[in-house]
């Protein structure tokens, strides 16, 4: 049985990969801040399907937290054959209104943790000739929406140029863009989704499948809904600047995801 790593695994999309992986009969180690809720998520897809769920409590806004991550992945004896960097989250209000702190710690969530923690994992599958990659990032990283939607920009092109270097060596990577998904998200962020059309929605376990079937296939960057892929085929014909002022009013509106 091949084992999954998975940031960000108690809710959301995080949590709808570890039933779908869980499904499939892999192993899991799921990481989180929330050390309870972890356990409880290991026990339910443990007893539900028979798999083995390791928990792993970690802050990836920390150095520590991202070490032990890191320490993971690297561990030859208990290989880890898929990571999925999921952990994230949004800023509420626009740029200057956002503490200094709280942008530099979505840098460290977003950037240097997908950063390390792709590293390590990579570095460990290419030694084994095989593995893969899941970074989410967002539809925001293809349109000019502040601090958030560059970090998901930076993750897309990131991803992108290592999957290139990596190339031939049995290390799959993709960048996974969703567009609006019903997860914790806005809630935590305190951002108000009563606005949001219901057909921008995403439903999270449809995104968790739809993702392992574009790495499967070899695909590098996957917008996991036709709706989406159709919004950003169009948003390619409207000038940068007029997108930017669009963007922004509609990011203040409905929140950076």
């Amino acid at each position: 049985m091949t084992t999954a790593l998975i940031t960000g695994a108690t809710a959301g999309i995080g949590a709808a990969f570890g039933r779908r992986l869980a499904a499939d009969g892999h192993n899991l180690v799921l990481v989180a801040r929330d050390t309870a809720r972890l356990r409880e998520q290991a026990t339910e897809l443990h007893d539900r399907h028979g798999i083995e769920a390791e928990v792993l409590a970690a802050d990836l806004a920390t150095d520590g937290g991202i070490e032990a991550v890191e320490k993971r992945l690297s561990d030859l004896r208990n290989p880890v054959d898929l990571l999925v960097n999921n952990a994230g989250f949004g800023n509420k209000g626009r740029y200057l209104e956002v503490s200094m702190a709280d942008e530099l710690t979505m840098l460290k969530v977003h950037c240097e943790a997908v950063l390390r923690l792709t590293s390590a994992a990579a570095a460990s599958m290419r030694s084994r000739g095989r593995g893969g990659v899941v970074n989410v990032a967002s539809v925001a990283a293809f349109v000019p929406r502040g601090t958030y939607g560059a970090s998901k920009a930076w993750v897309v092109q990131f991803t992108q140029g290592a999957a290139k270097d990596l190339a031939g060596s049995g290390v799959r990577l993709m960048a996974l863009c969703p567009g609006f998904v019903r997860t914790e998200f806005h809630e935590r962020a305190g951002m108000s989704t009563d606005n949001i059309p219901s057909w921008m929605w995403l439903d999270a376990d449809k995104v968790a499948a739809s993702a392992l079937s574009d790495l499967a296939r070899g695909k590098t960057v996957s917008i996991p809904d036709p709706r989406y892929k159709a919004l950003l085929g169009a948003a390619k014909f409207v000038p940068r600047n007029l997108l930017g002022g669009i963007t922004s009013k509609t990011g203040r509106k409905y929140g950076p995801q």
